[in-house]
């Protein structure tokens, strides 16, 4: 067959099908949008909250309407219990899980000298113990999957820092650590672990701050906005499909061409 002849392979128009994905603060913002998207790859997804039960029924019942797998799975993801029960749950009604997307995080943002050392554990369990122990409740499921994903969503604020946010960077850019120490001990299976860094998102968190100190942060941005949810959701849908194979270990930042 001449080049000129030769039939290129269609795109696979589900690329998660068949596999289990659970997206850890899934009930809203880039979680919520995660969700979305896996599930529209073919994923059957387990929805991750803490306290949000209505907003997490919300986004099952969009799954399901679009005749997709969905579950809600309750759990505060900084408490190993409340994980390892939950994992149970999803084990029992999806089976064993392929994507873990670690995104569940909150901030409690104050100047250094102010900030508590409750309010600074409170961050710490969050955002990087809870990546901790949902990534351990679901280890077993990934190392021995086909192509297993482990998926970390940190923050460009990892890795510039950001004024009045000790605790958050310093959670967020211990995630690059765990990332790269987790891809090393999966490679011998086959499968992966990466971190998205992303930038500005409009979501709750951002709606939070100040106007004017929104402003400031716009100004800094080359393309001059921030991103929406579905700016993320791409890079997260190509690294847990089989394109994504043969990386790992990668920080990559979506922040709309902030340096860092």
């Amino acid at each position: 067959m001449s080049e000129t002849t030769r039939r290129l392979d269609p795109l696979d128009p589900r690329p998660l099908d068949g596999r289990t994905c659970v997206v850890t603060g899934a009930s809203r913002g880039i979680g919520r949008s995660i969700a979305y998207e896996l599930a529209r790859c073919g994923g059957d997804v387990a929805i991750n909250y803490r306290s949000s039960a209505a907003e997490a029924r919300d986004v099952k019942e969009v799954i399901e309407e679009n005749d997709e797998t969905a579950m809600c799975a309750q759990a505060d993801v900084s408490d190993p219990d409340e994980v390892e029960r939950m994992a149970a749950e999803v084990h029992e009604e999806l089976g064993s899980v392929d994507v873990l997307v670690n995104n569940a995080g909150i901030t409690i943002d104050r100047r250094f000298e102010e900030m508590s050392h409750e309010d600074w554990q409170q961050v710490i369990d969050v955002n990087l113990g809870g990546t901790f122990n949902c990534t351990k409740a679901f280890f077993e499921d990934i190392q021995s999957a086909e192509e297993g994903r482990l998926i970390n969503i940190s923050s460009v604020v990892g890795q510039q820092g950001n004024y009045g946010q000790a605790n958050y960077a310093t959670s967020k850019g211990g995630l690059f650590a765990f990332t790269r120490t987790l891809a090393l001990e999966l490679a011998s299976t086959g499968s992966t672990a990466n971190c998205v860094a992303p930038g500005f998102v409009k979501t709750d968190m951002l709606e939070k701050v100040p106007e004017r100190v929104q402003e400031k942060i716009r100004a800094r941005i080359p393309l001059d906005r921030f991103a929406d949810t579905q700016d993320i959701v791409g890079m997260i849908r190509f690294l847990a499909s089989d394109d994504a194979s043969y990386m790992t270990g990668q920080v990559l930042g979506v922040n709309g061409g902030l340096e860092w």
